[in-house]
């Protein structure tokens, strides 16, 4: 029996999955702020320019595509349930 098959079972798969998604997502965050936070200065000339004033940069990197996506929504998963069990008839 070959190690791959002793370890690496179906019902292994679904962790796999998820680990893969977890791993993603925390290399896509890296990759946004290693090529777009202002304060991220990866060659020698901008980290010798020392402490920058360029607030609105900072702010288009704060406010990004989907947090203006969600800002007017409520914080709830499952809003109609909610209302459902909440809401009086």
């Amino acid at each position: 029996m070959s190690a791959a098959k002793r370890w690496v079972r179906p019902e292994v798969y679904p962790l796999f999955a998820a680990m893969g998604v977890a791993v993603a997502i925390c290399g896509m965050q890296l990759y946004r702020n290693i090529t777009g936070n202002p304060e991220v200065r990866v060659n020698k000339v901008g980290r010798a320019a020392g402490v920058l004033e360029n607030h609105e940069e900072g702010r288009r990197y704060a406010e990004h595509g989907l947090r203006n996506f969600v800002r007017d929504k409520t914080p709830e998963i499952m809003p109609n349930i909610n209302r459902f069990f909440t809401e009086p008839k």
